[in-house]
């Protein structure tokens, strides 16, 4: 079991260790990553818990985990869907409340339990100079656990 780089997600920061990683017939490495699903709920939770604001591929992770487009998105934050693209594409930062605000949304639509209150989550919105590494733990029970964020 090791430690893998999971970049197939759209993100740069996630790190899931207990995967593993074998090698098929012609000795290239195979990345055996069970119950992808449980995978993805728990970097939303990473995402979520992570102090700083969320970077526009983060914002793209939980938008499309949640199964909205930037239109509806956008709607729903009383953006246009051009606003939600500039965000995703990093060209314009995510403006703090609507950070907030996708932080909820997305516990409530993919159901996780934050533990926190919305201004707490409002405080941990501010920006950040680097993104952290989220790092997730394959759990005992086949799922998958936040190991740091």
């Amino acid at each position: 079991m090791k430690r893998y780089h999971y970049v197939e997600c759209g993100l740069d920061n996630v790190i899931v260790e207990g995967v593993e990683i074998t090698r098929d017939a012609d000795g290239e490495e195979v990345v055996c990553i069970p119950a992808i699903g449980a995978l993805h709920k728990a970097i939303a939770e990473g995402i979520l818990r992570r102090e700083g604001a969320m970077s526009g591929k983060e914002l793209r992770f939980l938008r499309t985990e949640m199964g909205m487009t930037q239109a509806e998105l956008g709607q729903l934050l009383h953006r246009d869907a051009q606003t939600i693209a500039r965000w995703e594409k990093e060209e314009i930062p995510i403006d703090g409340n609507a950070d907030t605000v996708v932080r909820r949304l997305a516990a409530e639509k993919l159901d996780i339990d934050l533990d926190v209150t919305t201004e707490e989550l409002a405080r941990r919105t501010v920006p950040n100079v680097r993104p952290r590494e989220i790092v997730i733990r394959r759990a005992e029970n086949e799922g998958y656990e936040v190991k740091a964020a």
